[in-house]
């Protein structure tokens, strides 16, 4: 499947701006972790914890499942194709990868948030919960890493790409792309 020129750029358009907005997401996230690390208040604790929720459900989950979908169009109805090169193979397993840690991390999320909205939790049970950062910063860390992939496009391919771009199998006549 070859996407038209035009189809083309707007999917890749939508894909480059929902990943933008992932990351952004999760800057804000990384904020409030930061935030819930650093605050000993219980209102303050309270209120990163409830905002954490918010944009986590409400914002990353989104961004994450639509720029998955739109860069798994991208790479098909391209010809960078799914799997003929490793820097999209790798940037497909980085973000599945990312969305799935993401769905197991909502559920701890959500039970802090709905802990921080209980009146009766105190600052030393809120201070306890300790936090997301090193999932945060982690998943910011890999979706650096996968925009790097994408913008630099390291030229090597799979041994399908191989395949695709010289049937007879010899490497050493194939050029590169």
């Amino acid at each position: 499947m070859t996407l038209s020129p035009r189809t083309r750029k707007l999917v890749l358009s939508l894909h480059i701006a929902l990943s933008v907005g992932w990351i952004g997401a999760i800057a804000a996230y990384l904020a409030l972790d930061v935030t819930v690390w650093r605050s000993q208040d219980a209102g303050v604790l309270r209120a990163a914890y409830l905002g954490m929720g918010i944009i986590a459900g409400w914002v990353i989950v989104p961004l994450a499942l639509a720029a998955l979908m739109t860069g798994i169009l991208v790479s098909v109805g391209t010809k960078w194709g799914l799997f003929r090169h490793w820097w999209v193979v790798i940037s497909m397993v980085l973000t599945l990868a990312a969305t799935l840690v993401l769905f197991a991390e909502v559920r701890t999320i959500d039970a802090y948030a709905r802990i921080a909205a209980d009146p009766s939790a105190s600052a030393d049970h809120l201070r306890a919960l300790g936090g997301t950062l090193p999932h945060s910063i982690g998943g910011m860390v890999v979706l650096l890493v996968v925009l790097v992939l994408n913008v630099f496009k390291p030229p090597a391919l799979t041994p399908y790409g191989w395949r695709k771009l010289n049937p007879a199998g010899s490497r050493s006549t194939a050029a590169r792309p």
